[in-house]
């Protein structure tokens, strides 16, 4: 398996399968600085999978799809079902915005996905449409619907929380999920990209977030199954599902991050507030075998140093700025 300098695996890959996104959501895209991804610079899905399945080979367990808005990409489930047969994964997620679920959840089951994340920071309509700036919510509710009648499960909620923007509902959000079933994960706001004016009185910690549900819900930690998991998660005492909170600025956990991240371009980057990725497609694209392909894969990683949300945390302690460059999230994706 694959170890970077501080021991860390790699077990999770994220893939951006396109930056397109049918949203233009203040906390990750910038409106008037980015460049799209030329079309024909955009792996295709044959790529995807031959990457996917060498990084499988060398000790990934697990694959999330996202974006951009992945479901924007023509026939993503093609690539489900590529990735689905891949001898020794064990799990393979989507994470989308929702808005085109109603219209993909069946193809999406069929091919073989079986989860789903949807992000959904807010339940009023007119928040949700300043958010998003182009977003309905009823298309969002409707793909859930669809989504849970195809049989997709377990689908998370996952809602990054800014104070003063949506923080006054976070208990309407734990009670729609409770209501439908869902598992939802609360996120802090994070200084993602260069353009999303974050700073650190922007953050309703982990601690604030909890303080608010259990002022209505009892909740008890659960077990964790996975100690690299980026969320610790509840239960609520009443039996009434669970809820997870992922909490990278108060409660840094870069030593247990197992993330690789693939871009739509090609580029394999290692962590996800990284300045620079390692391309993989010349590589692909020169003729490269899959030897050569592992052997990249290897370096990148073995290199590994990142642990930008720790340093972060010490930045923020002492009072001085949180400053430098990065992939902007529209590129990368989560």
């Amino acid at each position: 398996m694959l170890r970077d300098i501080y021991n860390r695996p790699a077990r999770d890959l994220r893939i951006s399968v396109t930056d397109r996104c049918n949203f233009r959501c203040t906390s990750c895209m910038p409106l008037d600085k980015y460049v799209w991804i030329e079309r024909q610079e955009i792996l295709a899905y044959e790529e995807i999978a031959r990457l996917a399945r060498l990084f499988v080979s060398l000790g990934v367990e697990k694959i999330r799809l996202t974006g951009g808005e992945p479901l924007l990409r023509r026939g993503l489930e093609r690539l489900v079902a590529q990735l689905a047969a891949l001898a020794g994964l064990k799990d393979l997620c989507l994470t989308t915005n929702g808005a085109l679920l109603t219209e993909k959840a069946a193809a999406l089951r069929a091919a073989g996905l079986r989860r789903i994340n949807v992000s959904l920071e807010s339940l009023d309509p007119e928040k949700f449409r300043r958010i998003t700036q182009r977003g309905e919510l009823k298309r969002v509710l409707e793909g859930l619907s669809a989504a849970k009648n195809e049989g997709l499960a377990p689908i998370k909620l996952n809602a990054v929380i800014e104070r003063g923007v949506n923080d006054d509902e976070i208990l309407d959000l734990v009670e729609f999920a409770r209501g439908n079933g869902f598992a939802i994960r609360f996120i802090e706001y994070m200084d993602v990209g260069n353009v999303n004016d974050w700073r650190p009185d922007k953050v309703f910690s982990k601690r604030e977030i909890l303080a608010r549900i259990q002022s209505r819900y009892p909740l008890r930690e659960a077990p964790r199954e996975d100690p690299t998991a980026p969320a610790v998660d509840y239960e609520f005492a009443d039996g009434g599902g669970e809820v997870g909170v992922i909490a990278s600025v108060t409660e840094p956990f870069c030593s247990a991050c197992t993330r690789v991240r693939l871009t739509a371009e090609g580029k394999l980057v290692t962590c996800l507030f990284a300045e620079t990725g390692h391309d993989l497609k010349a590589l692909l694209r020169g003729g490269a075998g899959d030897e050569e392909l592992k052997q990249a894969i290897t370096a990148a990683w073995s290199g590994r140093n990142d642990r930008y949300s720790e340093q972060r945390f010490t930045q923020i302690q002492s009072g001085s700025e949180c400053q430098r460059k990065k992939i902007e999230m529209i590129t990368l994706g989560g």
